[in-house]
């Protein structure tokens, strides 16, 4: 397993930082689905993450049912360092491949979740 990064947030917490960099506010469902994750697994990781500073939860103003996830000044901060860390490591990893090779691995990869989604019906990992 890798290092953590340097400011210490989980590869989930780092991916919910990202999902709200581009659209802070999510609802906590949309949050899940673009993780991969259900309600309890959503649900768990945004109390984490809340306990760390980093996000909040906000009832939303429409459907009191329904929750918000904003991110904080530590949570921009943490998402900036984040940011980071992926281009070093991004960087990394295409290091010596051209651009067409990395092309042939990213349309590969799609192919694979294309051809194998994940069950509705299955185990959360």
């Amino acid at each position: 397993m890798a290092a953590q990064p340097q400011n210490e947030v989980t590869p989930a917490q780092a991916g919910l930082l990202f999902i709200l960099g581009k659209q802070d506010g999510v609802l906590m469902g949309e949050a899940g689905a673009a993780l991969d994750m259900g309600p309890a697994g959503i649900s768990g990781l945004v109390d984490r993450s809340a306990a760390a500073r980093l996000v909040e939860r906000r009832a939303d103003r429409e459907d009191g049912r329904a929750w918000r996830v904003w991110l904080t000044p530590k949570g921009r901060t943490v998402l900036a360092q984040a940011k980071t860390d992926a281009a070093q490591i991004n960087a990394a990893l295409t290091d010596g491949f051209t651009s067409a090779e990395i092309d042939i691995v990213a349309r590969w990869l799609t192919s694979i979740q294309e051809k194998f989604p994940r069950s509705s019906e299955g185990v959360d990992p």
